[in-house]
């Protein structure tokens, strides 16, 4: 009996041993956890709610946890967590405004209906596009790849427009002209066109300070430009991993402005550049709150006017649209966005930005320090700071949007050029196809 016992006392320790160090490794890896279920749910709602397809998994990036974690639910909620059990997450689906990760289902009011009538993309006929612009085409859909070399390319859509006028679009198996796709960090460029439009209608501008009212020290100083050009100064980190501010923004935080805006000073406003998803969403933050609109606020100032109504611009559980990487559009509606920035924010013969905005946004300042050579306000150009062009091949007034997983609005003034390329491209390059596609379209356009 004595044995017996002791067998159970040391099975029962181990058992508790074992307990503890499972609860104690879930408690240090929640973070990193509760990113992966939330990524899951929200995928999960936006991808058949908003994009109206049946095969989130599909969009799910590479990741040791993906074979752990479980979705239930389409949008009323979709709910994610590991092992069906763990760091459970809940995204709700609102008509109009797309999916938001929160506690409870959200309310954001009415939103503004957008009729497509202003948009010349949305309703034109499928074009019938020139032999070498078709091959092009093809070539960036990876035709000349195996099959596994064109899947891991994973064009899903692409769209040119030449002076105006749409010449040629293809879209992968699954994907037409209606499927609204996320353009991640392309929504900053959209950002910046909402920033302008408000700029125009004297509701900001470039050079307010005293953005948030908490913002009682040196921070005071930063502007909305600084917001722009991402120069804020206030700390951030990029790196999608543990604990960084960027995970912890987009999955753990219903207020991100608010919590972005709560982050330390650890450069002077206006001296260094760094890459920041957060710098976009506290501008967002601020918009919303002086303009008074809310999660309505893009389509309102801007989608509405351009009429893309396809455009679901999310917002998280405060009600500030997810400027930084939530707007799901169809591509002909993002080829629309690109014509608005080539046509300097003029749109059905109404200016709807500063005539010198555009300008403005192409102007790269000099800073102490940069991780991104060549960005202006949330757009990149193709010269750098050094004299060299970023592509060569392109001619040097290109500029664009770019957005992880290979998104791009590539827009060439000098040839009337807007050629969008929307994708699923987690491991490998997609910008020398997407760059050899405009260099061809250019030649064969001519």
């Amino acid at each position: 009996m004595r044995i017996l016992r002791r067998v159970v006392v040391i099975v029962a320790v181990l058992v508790l041993l074992v307990i503890a160090a499972f609860t104690g490794a879930y408690l240090w890896q929640q973070p990193i956890i509760l990113t992966a279920t939330g990524y899951a749910a929200h995928n999960a709602c936006a991808v058949t709610e908003v994009a109206g397809r049946d095969d989130p998994e599909s969009d799910l990036p590479p990741n040791p946890l993906v074979p752990y974690l479980e979705v239930a639910g389409q949008g009323d909620p979709s709910v994610g967590s590991l092992l069906g059990a763990l760091a459970r997450q809940r995204a709700w689906y609102t008509e109009g405004y797309g999916c938001t990760l929160a506690t409870d289902r959200p309310d954001f009011g009415e939103a503004t209906p957008i009729e497509n009538g202003a948009n010349p993309f949305a309703n034109a006929p499928a074009p019938t596009a020139a032999p070498d612009v078709e091959a092009a085409i093809g070539r960036a859909f990876g035709d000349d790849l195996s099959d596994a070399d064109a899947a891991a390319l994973g064009t899903r859509a692409v769209v040119v427009v030449k002076d105006g006028e749409l010449v040629a679009e293809r879209y992968a198996e699954g994907f037409d002209a209606d499927t609204r796709q996320l353009g991640w960090s392309m929504s900053k460029s959209v950002a910046a066109l909402l920033t302008g439009v408000l700029v125009e209608q004297g509701v900001v501008a470039l050079d307010d300070d005293h953005l948030r009212p908490e913002w009682t020290d040196d921070r005071a100083d930063i502007t909305v430009e600084d917001l722009l050009r991402m120069t804020s100064g206030l700390e951030w980190d990029e790196t999608y991993d543990l604990g960084t501010p960027i995970t912890r923004m987009l999955y753990l935080e219903p207020d991100m402005g608010g919590y972005v805006a709560s982050l330390p000073l650890v450069h002077e406003p206006g001296t260094v550049q760094q890459y920041s998803s957060g710098s976009t969403n506290v501008l967002c933050s601020v918009l919303a709150e002086r303009s008074g609109l809310g999660a309505d606020l893009p389509r309102q100032a801007l989608l509405a006017p351009l009429g893309l109504s396809s455009a679901n611009f999310e917002p998280d559980a405060a009600g500030t649209p997810v400027c930084s990487s939530y707007l799901w559009a169809t591509p002909r509606d993002w080829a629309a966005i690109g014509q608005f920035a080539l046509q300097n924010g003029e749109w059905n013969g109404e200016q709807l930005l500063p005539e010198d905005w555009m300008a403005q946004s192409l102007t790269v300042r000099d800073v102490d320090e940069t991780d991104d050579p060549g960005a202006g306000m949330a757009w990149r150009v193709n010269p750098l700071p050094d004299g060299e062009l970023r592509w060569p091949e392109l001619p040097e007034d290109t500029f664009y949007a770019a957005g992880h997983d290979g998104q791009k609005v590539l827009i060439v003034p000098s040839e009337g050029l807007v050629v969008v390329r929307m994708g699923f491209t987690p491991e490998v390059d997609a910008d020398p196809s997407i760059v050899q596609l405009v260099d061809e379209v250019i030649a064969a356009l001519d």
